[in-house]
């Protein structure tokens, strides 16, 4: 953990949800009113080691309930399920079965994974129960905004739902599945590595090591095609240090990086953080409204703290080249400048183009 002590500062805190980021969420219905609520699910009576199929500890486990309590978490979570993934309409819950509630006893969140089976047809998905913190709300708003990838969450006061993103584990890709890759899915896992790294790096999400972002493969015509998607968003826009926001300084992603310098000449590289920045430009300005109030409601929260602030300030001014981040006073207002550069530049280029 040599490389995490220098990078990350000391355990992230919970900061709270805002008025002005409560009414955000109001109004674009992330908002849900719930029977129950993340610190109820505390009241487990005990619980017992989940082990994965080659009988290593998951480091997740499963809790028991008595029967009353287990009875009434039991319908609230299916009411729950409802209104995550259709209209809450109750008429579904007779065909819901709650098959497990197990507890992370690793990470900051400290979440609740919940397996909801529908009877009829055995088939089963999860989501998650945690606690609500301001800077996860962004990171996972941020997502939504700006990458390929839609995210499904709600807000109920101090807990956040949020919907589980399906994909192989990078830290199990990695050791299990990368090396059986052939030379050809290497080129384009590296390209996607390459473009999920710009990602996180230009939106500011920290702390992508491998096990905090997903592999997803989709079998298309005579190839698969892999996709990254980052699963932990609690690292958004807090750190100092600009490292933690790129992959290639996490040890976990070191046969990533490896790869990408084997299979990916300078210009590629290139070309593909290009290609990202114009997609995320694309995103910004076809969601415009929505992009400044959140923005908006980031510049006028507090989710870091002064020395980190004004270490990434410093980092930024470094990196970048522009004097303009020596005015930012707050995280917001340092990933407002970095995105308007980035939207800046593609207009810029497209302008060109067109005339």
């Amino acid at each position: 953990m040599a490389v995490e002590k220098k990078l990350m500062s000391k355990k992230k805190p919970t900061f709270p949800i805002n008025e002005m980021l409560d009414d955000y969420l109001k109004k674009y219905k992330r908002n849900t009113k719930i029977s129950i609520v993340y610190d109820d699910l505390l009241r487990f009576q005990g619980s017992v080691a989940v082990f994965d199929k080659n009988d290593e500890d998951t480091l997740w486990v499963r809790t028991y309930y008595s029967e009353f309590d287990r009875a009434e978490i039991d319908v609230s979570l299916k009411k729950i399920y409802t209104r995550l993934h259709s209209d809450g309409n109750d008429d579904a819950i007779p065909f819901l079965n709650v098959d497990a509630i197990d507890y992370c006893t690793f990470g900051n969140s400290k979440p609740f994974r919940i397996k909801i089976r529908n009877i009829l047809n055995d088939n089963f998905t999860y989501f998650y129960v945690k606690k609500a913190d301001a800077s996860r709300v962004y990171g996972l708003e941020l997502e939504h905004l700006l990458s390929p990838h839609n995210m499904n969450f709600l807000i109920y006061k101090d807990t956040l739902i949020e919907e589980h993103i399906a994909g192989v584990p990078g830290d199990d890709f990695i050791r299990d599945f990368l090396p059986k890759c052939t030379s050809s899915e290497k080129s384009q896992i590296a390209k996607e590595f390459v473009k999920f790294k710009e990602r996180c790096m230009v939106r500011l999400l920290g702390d992508m090591r491998s096990y905090n972002y997903v592999v997803i493969p989709t079998h298309d015509f005579d190839q698969i095609i892999y996709k990254i998607r980052a699963i932990d968003f609690d690292q958004q826009s807090f750190e100092g240090n600009l490292k933690v926001y790129n992959l290639q300084f996490m040890k976990e992603n070191f046969k990533m990086v490896e790869m990408v310098s084997k299979k990916l000449h300078n210009n590629s590289i290139n070309q593909y953080k290009i290609e990202e920045r114009s997609y995320m430009a694309k995103r910004m300005i076809t969601s415009p409204r929505r992009t400044r109030r959140l923005i908006r409601c980031m510049k006028s929260d507090t989710i870091s703290y002064s020395e980190n602030i004004a270490l990434l300030k410093k980092h930024l001014i470094q990196y970048v080249g522009d004097v303009k981040f020596k005015d930012c006073k707050n995280m917001g207002e340092l990933l407002e400048t970095i995105l308007a550069f980035v939207k800046r530049n593609y207009l810029d280029i497209s302008n060109k183009e067109l005339f």
